[in-house]
């Protein structure tokens, strides 16, 4: 499976916008100019991993744990999956740019990407 990586079309990476926040994080607003197919595959397997209920919540209870960070096994018993279903979820998550995966142990720990989800919902309230 591909990795992709949230950057604006057309400029490859952000531009500093002056207060220490990047203009155009994530991509042009889609009314705004024409998507090419490319961008348009991107964005189709980052919205296909956030289109599904327990990907959802896994997001959610990263975003809210301790740290904003979750091992594996902690993710399992409040979705009601078991620990490949869990993982599996959590690979396309972090394979569509959502979460950070570090090894410790033999555990996996999870954290939201910084301003992954702001970028996807700005890319939807500018359109």
């Amino acid at each position: 499976m591909r990795t992709f990586e949230l950057t604006p079309v057309g400029t490859g990476t952000g531009t500093a916008a002056g207060d220490g926040t990047t203009a155009g994080a994530c991509c042009s607003p889609l009314v705004t100019e024409p998507m090419d197919a490319a961008r348009a595959e991107q964005l189709a397997l980052s919205f296909k991993a956030l289109a599904d209920p327990t990907r959802l919540r896994l997001l959610s209870i990263v975003a809210k744990s301790e740290g904003e960070e979750a091992c594996v096994c902690d993710l399992i018993e409040p979705v009601g999956l078991s620990q490949p279903t869990v993982s599996h979820h959590l690979k396309i998550l972090t394979n569509a740019g959502f979460l950070e995966r570090s090894k410790r142990g033999t555990w996996a720990y999870y954290r939201l990407v910084p301003g992954a989800l702001d970028r996807m919902s700005q890319l939807l309230a500018d359109a």
